[in-house]
């Protein structure tokens, strides 16, 4: 279940935001589960007209400032389209 704690007042415009991992555990050592937040990027800059001012992506989270015609559908989306990457990716590698 998504957070319900922020209230986002202007949907369309700019914002600083955080993404986390659960248990703060450092998936984005690898270079697959980087690439994987990048094509996300990507795919959102050419179908969802996502505007992206700047990202840094740390070992356990990343920052990134965008801006979306919707904040919130957007950012759903964008969450759940990386998890299930995510989730292929932790199941299909050798261990």
């Amino acid at each position: 279940m998504g957070r319900s704690r922020y209230k986002i007042y202007k949907i369309d415009e700019p914002h600083y935001l955080t993404v986390t991992v659960m248990n703060w555990t450092p998936i984005f050592t690898r270079p697959d589960t980087s690439k994987i937040i990048i094509d996300s990027f990507k795919y959102l800059q050419n179908n969802h007209n996502l505007k992206l001012y700047g990202y840094v992506i740390l070992e356990n989270h990343l920052h990134w400032i965008a801006q979306f015609d919707n904040l919130p559908k957007d950012i759903s989306r964008f969450k759940s389209f990386n998890l299930f990457y995510m989730f292929i990716i932790k199941f299909d590698s050798p261990k």
